[in-house]
C-alpha cells in the first residue's frame, strides 16, 4: 500500500509534505482546505485530536508532525535525513528537531493565542513572552551563524523540515518581526530554494504567497497570505 499524507492547507502538516518530497518517495498527497481557519470536518474525523498532520500506512494511522517525520524517514527513507547514535551530531541533531516543537513552535502559538484575545502590547503575560521569543529567536540565529547552511551545520536534515513551517507560514496567521535575525532570514532563503521545498509548497499550498511571508516583516494577523 501507498503511504497516505492528509495534509491540512496552511498548517504544520507542511512538514510532512517537504520530508516526502525531499526524500523523493511514493506518496498520496490529500489537501484539505481550512474552513474558514479550523480544520474541516472531514480533516477532524481522521484522529481523535482532530489536528493536522496525520499520515496512514496501511493499517497505520500516526498524527503528531515530529512523529510522523521520524515514522516516514525511517520506514520509508532509511533514516537519509537523520543523525543516528554513533554519529557526529547526533545530539544536536536531536535537540533541534526537538527545538521546533519544544521552543519554537508552542512560543509563537502563545502570542498568537494572546492576541486573538485582543490583549494590549502592554499586557504583562504578552511581554513576557515577546521576551521569551526573543531569546528564542536570538537563539536559533546564533546556531546559524556558527553552522552556516543548515540548522547543524553543512547536512540537511528532517530537523530543518521541523522548522522551517514556524519561521514561515506559521507567520500567515501572527505578525512576527524577524528582521533582526539576518542568519535566520538567510536560513529560510535556503530552505525555499530547495527542489523539495519548491515542489511541497506547490503540491501541498499551492495558493500560498511563501515568498511574501518570507520577506515580512510583518503579515496580516489574521488569515494566510494568498497569492
Amino acid at each position: 500500500m501507498v503511504l497516505t499524507v492528509h495534509h491540512l492547507q496552511v498548517s504544520q502538516s507542511e512538514r510532512v509534505v517537504f520530508l516526502c518530497e525531499e526524500l523523493g518517495i511514493e506518496y498520496e498527497l490529500k489537501n484539505y482546505q481550512r474552513s474558514p481557519l479550523l480544520a474541516p470536518p472531514e480533516y477532524k474525523a481522521l484522529h481523535a485530536v482532530g489536528s493536522a498532520p496525520v499520515i496512514e500506512d496501511g493499517e497505520i494511522k500516526l498524527a503528531e508532525s515530529a512523529a510522523c517525520i521520524e515514522y516516514i524517514n525511517a520506514v520509508y527513507g532509511g533514516n537519509k535525513l537523520a543523525v543516528t547514535p554513533g554519529e557526529p551530531g547526533y545530539a544536536d541533531y536531536l535537540y533541534w528537531f526537538h527545538f521546533a516543537n519544544g521552543s519554537l513552535q508552542p512560543g509563537i502559538s502563545r502570542q498568537m493565542a494572546i492576541s486573538f484575545t485582543g490583549a494590549s502590547d502592554e499586557n504583562p503575560i504578552l511581554k513576557a513572552f515577546a521576551d521569551r521569543m526573543g531569546k528564542i529567536f536570538q537563539f536559533l540565529d546564533d546556531q546559524l551563524a556558527k553552522t552556516g547552511a543548515w540548522i547543524i551545520g553543512d547536512r540537511f536534515t528532517a530537523a530543518d523540515c521541523m522548522i522551517m513551517f514556524s519561521l514561515s507560514t506559521m507567520r500567515s496567521f501572527i505578525q512576527v518581526d524577524l528582521s533582526p535575525y539576518k542568519n535566520v532570514l538567510a536560513y529560510m532563503q535556503r530552505v525555499s530554494k530547495r527542489e523539495g521545498y519548491v515542489r511541497a509548497m506547490k503540491k501541498g499550498d499551492p495558493e500560498l504567497d511563501v515568498s511574501a511571508i518570507i520577506a515580512g516583516p510583518s503579515p496580516p494577523l489574521f488569515g494566510p497570505l494568498r497569492k
